[in-house]
C-alpha cells in the first residue's frame, strides 16, 4: 500500500488506519474539489477571453506609467533648467561679491599704505624734531657756559688793558716827573 500522495509505502499499521479513515470520511474530497474548481476557473473555458482582458488592462496600465513616466521626466528638466538658472545667477552674484570684496581690500590696502606712509613720515619729522631740539639744548649750554667764560674774559682784558693803561699813564707821568 502507497502513501497518499500515491509514492511512498507506509510503514506501519498506524499509517493505514489513517488512509482507511480519510477514504471513508471524504475529507481529502473538499480539497480536492476546491483546487479543480480553481483550475477550471484558470484553464476553463474563459482562458482566451481572460488572456485578452488581462492583456488589455496591462496595457492600459504601461501606457498610464509611460506617460506618467514622460510628464515626471518633463518636470525633472524644467526643475533642472530651473535650478540651472538660479545656479547661475548665484554664480554671478558670488562673482559680484567676489569683485567687490577684491576692490575693497585693494582700497583698504591703498588706505593702509598711505596710512603707514604718513606714520613713517610723521616719525621721521618727529625724530628729526627730537634731534634738533637735543642740538639746540647742547648750543644753550654752551652758550650758558661761555657767557661765564666770556664775561671772565672780558674782565681780564679790561683788567690788562685798564693795567695797560694804568702802566702807561706811570710811565708818562714819571717821563714828564723827570
Amino acid at each position: 500500500m502507497y502513501h497518499i500522495c500515491g509514492k511512498i509505502p507506509f510503514s506501519t499499521d498506524c499509517e493505514q488506519e489513517v488512509l482507511i479513515m480519510t477514504e471513508q470520511t471524504g475529507i481529502m474530497d473538499k480539497p480536492k474539489k476546491l483546487w479543480d474548481g480553481a483550475m477550471k476557473m484558470v484553464k476553463g473555458e474563459d482562458t482566451h477571453q481572460l488572456m485578452e482582458q488581462f492583456t488589455s488592462e496591462m496595457t492600459l496600465v504601461a501606457e498610464g506609467l509611460c506617460e506618467d513616466q514622460g510628464r515626471l521626466h518633463q518636470e525633472v528638466e524644467r526643475m533642472m533648467r530651473e535650478e540651472d538658472q538660479r545656479i547661475q545667477k548665484l554664480e554671478a552674484r558670488i562673482n559680484l561679491l567676489e569683485r567687490t570684496l577684491d576692490e575693497e581690500r585693494s582700497a583698504h590696502d591703498r588706505e593702509l599704505t598711505e596710512a603707514r606712509n604718513r606714520f613713517m613720515s610723521l616719525e621721521k619729522k618727529t625724530e628729526k624734531a627730537e634731534r634738533e631740539n637735543a642740538r639746540n639744548e647742547e648750543r644753550e649750554k654752551e652758550k650758558k657756559q661761555k657767557k661765564p667764560l666770556i664775561r671772565d674774559l672780558t674782565v681780564l682784558i679790561g683788567i690788562a688793558g685798564g693795567s695797560w693803561v694804568l702802566v702807561t699813564l706811570l710811565n708818562l707821568v714819571r717821563d714828564l716827573l723827570r
